[in-house]
């Protein structure tokens, strides 16, 4: 256990930073997710900007690898190119 205060504020801080980073990859995962179920093309043509704006910023506060997030949006723009 940590014996100064700085380094117990350190730890205070870094469970918050887990958490708020743990609710916005969650909430990406969920959403990519619910985007793969639609089988309807205008629909998941729509989503997709909403979509790609999310990856952008998880990878621009780096919870995403930015070659994952590209690849995350590209197979997702397949997908979604790819439904009748």
């Amino acid at each position: 256990m940590a014996n100064h205060a700085s380094s117990k504020k350190r730890i205070r801080q870094d469970a918050k930073k887990r958490l708020h980073n743990r609710y916005y990859k969650k909430s990406a995962r969920t959403a990519i997710a619910r985007f793969r179920n639609l089988e309807e093309k205008d629909e998941a043509l729509k989503q997709l900007p909403a979509l790609f704006s999310m990856i952008d910023g998880l990878a621009k506060r780096r919870l995403f690898h930015p070659n994952k997030a590209a690849n995350l949006k590209s197979g997702l723009s397949v997908f979604a190119q790819k439904l009748a």
